[in-house]
């Protein structure tokens, strides 16, 4: 597993096409899940009345989100190609649950977005492709899911994968060499094998192109950034942060700095899946035990780095923002609460400096007085507390955002310029 470069995988697109059960049937094929687990899944799937269900409930294993037929929370599971160990992040479709998706898509390496044969494009297709683009996920696989439900028909998903692409390439995504996928994750069709139900297919499976993506790389070369997901006590060991280094090397000896609790720390030793490792690389998720902080002293959204390069602690930045759907207009003063990284910061936006044409990037306008849905703008923004975050164009995993406000996803966006505390 180790010896394998790793990749985090999310799977995104609108609520009922299928992401879920894509997942069960990847992790069915790749021999992480049993037949024995599925037939469990499958009696429970029946007797909540949602026969079909069984691959998705392998995703959805907490109670709640069975009774409610949705996927709420980030799970992750892990399975290996012949080339890949993946982490799969599965971001919840269902619209109360797109900051977890925000959350997951500032984590991968790769999505998968997932078109119904039978529904096309749909509103929630285009807002994840939207963050998935903003967010600087470069690697996208489309998969034309539901063909069996589209009886096979080629014209079902010829219509399915021009939609897609004509999205993508409204944002600007060149889909030359995108793979485009015909399948079936209920049943099965070029998910692991080739389909005999689609002979006018002759495109990879989905796992063939899964195979075929390109591992990111890893800015060993950069000073360490570690954002902290969840802090935990643990009985003789003290405290344990959770999160992935996004960049540079963490190893056990280390003093750390972590911002903006401004506290330092010593690494004693750092895990995954459950082994110790003698050094921590990006792409890793790792828990790590440290010495000198208290549990209560750091939290959730801090950034760890080196004590000799500390992570940049900002008392405002600029950016360029894209305004996903907002009822009326954003102007100065707007305070919106920001994801960036794992924190979670209201910010004011203070200024904004000017529109941008979204399809050529010339300024159509200085200083407007306002913007709204679908216009990009650069802006100056100022966090209500201490934030720890730095420029898109030196650490690109700690200078990506969205925005969210009265339960929706507002915007997102690039960190362009930071002033420092």
């Amino acid at each position: 597993m180790a010896d394998k470069p790793h990749m985090n995988l999310i799977f995104i697109g609108h609520v009922d096409h299928g992401k879920s059960t894509t997942v069960g049937r990847l992790l069915f094929e790749t021999g992480v899940i049993t037949q024995r687990d599925i037939d469990r899944y499958k009696e429970i799937a029946q007797q909540t009345n949602r026969a079909t269900f069984e691959f998705a409930f392998v995703m959805d294993s907490l109670k709640e989100e069975q009774e409610r037929g949705i996927t709420i929370d980030i799970a992750h599971k892990d399975f290996e190609t012949a080339k890949y160990y993946f982490t799969i992040i599965d971001a919840p479709g269902h619209r109360d649950f797109v900051k977890n998706m925000i959350t997951g898509a500032s984590q991968a390496d790769a999505a998968v977005l997932v078109v119904s044969a039978v529904d096309g494009v749909q509103a929630q297709t285009r807002e994840h492709a939207i963050l998935a683009n903003v967010l600087g996920i470069k690697q996208i696989i489309i998969g034309v899911n539901k063909m069996d439900a589209a009886k096979y028909e080629q014209q079902k998903f010829e219509e399915a994968k021009k939609s897609a692409t004509d999205l993508l390439k409204s944002l600007g995504v060149k889909t030359d060499s995108m793979p485009i996928i015909a399948y079936s994750a209920y049943k099965g069709d070029n998910v692991a094998k080739k389909s005999e139900n689609m002979p006018w297919y002759n495109g990879p499976t989905l796992l063939d192109a899964l195979n075929d993506l390109i591992a990111p790389p890893k800015p060993t070369d950069k000073p360490l950034r570690l954002p902290i997901q969840d802090v935990y006590s643990v009985s003789g060991f003290g405290t344990v942060p959770v999160g992935r280094v996004e960049t540079g090397i963490m190893r056990p000896g280390d003093m750390v700095s972590i911002m903006p609790a401004n506290k330092k720390a010593e690494i004693k030793s750092i895990e995954m899946h459950h082994k110790q490792l003698k050094e921590a690389q990006p792409g890793d998720n790792v828990g790590f035990n440290i010495k000198g902080v208290e549990r209560k002293d750091i939290k959730r959204g801090d950034v760890i780095g080196p004590a000799s390069n500390p992570p940049s602690v900002i008392s405002e930045f600029t950016a360029q923002l894209i305004v996903l759907h907002h009822q009326n207009v954003i102007a100065r003063g707007y305070t919106p609460v920001f994801h960036i990284h794992t924190a979670q910061v209201a910010c004011t936006i203070i200024d904004i400096l000017e529109k941008k044409d979204p399809k050529t990037g010339q300024t159509l306008e200085k200083n407007p007085e306002t913007i709204k849905t679908g216009d990009i703008a650069i802006v100056k923004i100022k966090p209500t507390k201490p934030l720890s975050a730095e420029k898109y164009s030196e650490f690109p995993q700690l200078g990506r955002f969205a925005i969210r406000d009265m339960g929706e996803t507002v915007g997102a966006g690039v960190i362009l310029d930071i002033v420092k505390v």
